[in-house]
């Protein structure tokens, strides 16, 4: 079993102690569902910083998914290893209007005036910015659910995926909208995760802006 075999088979320990399937993995960290059975097959290699998002969502430490016991009593500091998210970023709150115009971004978030403005832990293009949910066509009953005035944090640079997150731009309206995308032969979709709202294919009516990669409720 080679190192790239090692790490998927932790991954996929602490994934079924939690009782997760891989796609509901995926789903957490914001990525296609096949991504967590690649990496549990070794058939692609973890890095840092998906090993800090896999791990915030399994309750870990990501070196404990990157480096078995006897790997970590070789490093003389072991006592001190923390491996938690230091990086902290500031990003703007635009409205609708003003996402669905940040199709070019040409400037970092810093020179843009906002009133609002949230740190992340996440790794993000400095064009990021964030954006409050509006309506309940993503709140779900089960699952993954982001009620009315959630944040989610928009990346313009990160790659999507089928199953990815995304704030999207209607070319009739200006106004920007948060959906989940999903590829089916070929074909593209927007989808509420609430039941009661259509999907919307994806046929040259519209922009994805962004990949959501972070989320936070303000409860007061």
């Amino acid at each position: 079993m080679n190192k790239k075999q090692e790490v998927g088979a932790r991954l996929k320990r602490f994934r079924e102690d939690k009782g997760m399937s891989q796609r509901s993995l995926a789903e957490k960290c914001g990525w296609g569902a096949s991504r967590i059975g690649n990496y549990e097959a070794g058939a692609r290699s973890i890095n840092l910083d998906d090993a800090e998002v896999i791990a915030k969502h399994l309750g870990i430490k990501p070196y404990q998914i990157l480096f078995d016991s006897e790997e970590l009593i070789e490093f003389a500091n072991v006592s001190k290893i923390d491996i938690q998210p230091s990086y902290k970023q500031q990003f703007p709150v635009l409205s609708s209007v003003q996402a669905g115009a940040w199709t070019e971004a040409v400037e970092p978030c810093s020179s843009i005036d906002a009133d609002e403005w949230y740190e992340t832990t996440e790794r993000t293009s400095k064009h990021s910015f964030w954006l409050r949910v509006q309506g309940d066509s993503m709140t779900s009953a089960t699952g993954l659910s982001f009620p009315e005035g959630t944040l989610v944090l928009v990346d313009p640079e990160r790659d999507f995926a089928n199953g990815s997150l995304v704030v999207a731009k209607l070319i009739d309206v200006n106004e920007a909208t948060f959906k989940k995308l999903v590829i089916d032969a070929g074909q593209k979709f927007l989808k509420p995760l609430n039941p009661s709202y259509p999907t919307l294919p994806i046929n040259g009516n519209c922009k994805i802006i962004g990949v959501v990669v972070d989320a936070k409720m303000k409860l007061f």
